[in-house]
This record gives structure tokens, sequence and C-alpha cells, in this order.
């Protein structure tokens, strides 16, 4: 591959560019769990009883004293905001707030809302890939024309968020099912290959994010085919294909350039030898 006008650092850049002092800490019990976007702050501060919000920070309410009384109150201002046009798109799936993956989380807050909050969220991608005579081919998603989110870009073979309540795997293997139709008895297959980080401002808040990443080698007779309309078309493209739209355009999902990425590097694809090799490696895991 040709290291002319190569730009996978253009890429991971592009998942973490955000302005810290465009938004103010969220605190439970005096933990930050996320970021606050000033006007929403301002507006936050009409819900006395669920926060208290200084130029400094929003506060979760003190008086909200576990889980189930957190989540009912933070829910309720969050149908209000809705109601207002301010989160759209609502999932009705529910995320973790917590700083760690293997922590307890202090409440839960629908999927929509957490940009808005700015709290850590988690995610599952796999790249599913064949080994010809010709060498590694990868299978492309294009997301479907009406979906919410990045409508018709192309995207890992599948991915998806890491609601509360469900494991790593199993979220994996049911977003195999309705993404792709691949079948439990392949989709177990996939191996965990590691985690990417990134943190990315966007107009509906602060996107800090973690990725559980999984490769699955597909049989070479079998074809993707999407269950639940989210995804348009399946494509399979050679490795050096898929390297080249990601490095040259910003045709796949943001995130998802990440994921491919990693896999270029792990397979080989993006060799020690590239002069950004060791700034991409760190970039990856912010």
């Amino acid at each position: 591959m040709s290291h002319r006008n190569m730009s996978f650092l253009e890429r991971i850049d592009e998942c973490n560019t955000h302005d810290l002092a465009a938004f103010r800490p969220f605190e439970v019990e005096g933990v930050r769990y996320g970021w606050v976007r000033h006007d929403l702050a301002e507006r936050l501060a009409g819900f006395g009883e669920v926060f208290a919000v200084s130029a400094n920070a929003v506060v979760l309410s003190p008086a909200l004293r576990d889980f189930a009384a957190r989540s009912e109150a933070v829910e309720r201002a969050v149908r209000v905001l809705e109601s207002e046009g301010r989160i759209v798109g609502r999932r009705d799936e529910f995320y973790p707030v917590t700083q760690a993956f293997a922590a307890l989380p202090v409440l839960q807050i629908e999927r929509a809302a957490v940009p808005h909050f700015g709290v850590l969220a988690f995610g599952v991608h796999m790249n599913a890939f064949v080994r010809t005579r010709n060498g590694l081919q990868m299978w492309v998603a294009r997301r479907a024309a009406d979906k919410p989110t990045f409508p018709g870009m192309l995207d890992n073979a599948v991915a998806g968020g890491q609601p509360i309540g469900i494991g790593l795997r199993e979220n994996l293997l049911k977003e195999c099912h309705e993404e792709a139709g691949i079948p439990p008895e392949i989709a177990q297959r996939a191996t965990s290959v590691g985690a990417l980080s990134y943190c990315k401002e966007t107009r509906n808040g602060l996107k800090p994010d973690v990725l559980y990443c999984f490769d699955l080698e597909l049989p070479a007779d079998f074809v993707p085919s999407n269950t639940d309309g989210e995804v348009e078309e399946f494509l399979l493209w050679p490795i050096t294909r898929v390297a080249e739209t990601v490095r040259d355009s910003q045709a796949f999902k943001p995130n998802c350039n990440l994921v491919i990425i990693d896999f270029l590097v792990r397979h080989g694809v993006i060799p020690p030898e590239h002069r950004d090799y060791l700034p991409i490696c760190l970039g990856l895991r912010r």
C-alpha cells in the first residue's frame, strides 16, 4: 500500500475533537460521571428537585440516594426535555451511568439522552472477514437511508450500543442475528480482540465512548443478510479497498473507522514501518 497522502490519523482525530470549555461536569455524590453543555445546564436548573446547577457543575440531588430514585428522577426530566425537542430519537433502551464497565452504575439513562449528559457509553463492534486466495476480504455494511443517525454511510458488519443488563457477548450475538443474519453457531466463533476509546463532541453533546471489538472469520459461502431493516446492503471488499476508503474518505460512520484501523494494524495491512504506526496505535485508545 502506498504511503502517499495517508490520513488514517485524520480519521482518528475526527473522533477526538472536543472542547471541554463548552461543558461543565455532571456529578453524582461528588464524583464526575459526565459533561453537560452550558446551555443544557441552564435548562436543567429548572428541575430543582433533580439537579443542583452552578457555574461549575451540574450535580444530581443528594436527596436521590439510590439507583432507582436517581433513574426515575432523571427519566422524568428527560421526558420533559424530549417534549421540548431538546432530546430526540428515543430508543426506550437504557444505558448505565458508570465510570467503568465493571463498576456498579449509579443510575440508568435513556440512550438518546446519553450524549446530552456526556456519560461514558459502551458498544460492541465486529469485523467480519473472509480469507481468499487473493488475500483478506471484509464484509462492509451500508446503513439504511432512513436511519436517524448517519444514514447511508458505511459501517462495520455488526455493531451496536451496549444497554444495561446484558453481557457483551450476549449483546454481540443478538446484534449478529439482527443486523447480519449470522446464526449463533457461527457468531459464537467471534474472537474478542480488545477495546478502543475516543471522545467526540457532537451537536447533541459529548461522546466519551468505549468500543469492545471482535473479529469473526466467516465461511467463504456465507452472505450476511439484515433482519431489522437497519442495513441497506452488505458489500464484500478486498481489504486494500477497505483501507483506502477509510484512509481517503469519510464514507464510513466515524467510529467504525477506528475499528477498521485497529483491524488493519493487527493484520499487518498497516505495517510497523508505516510512518504513522505508533501515533495510530496510541490514538485508538485515548
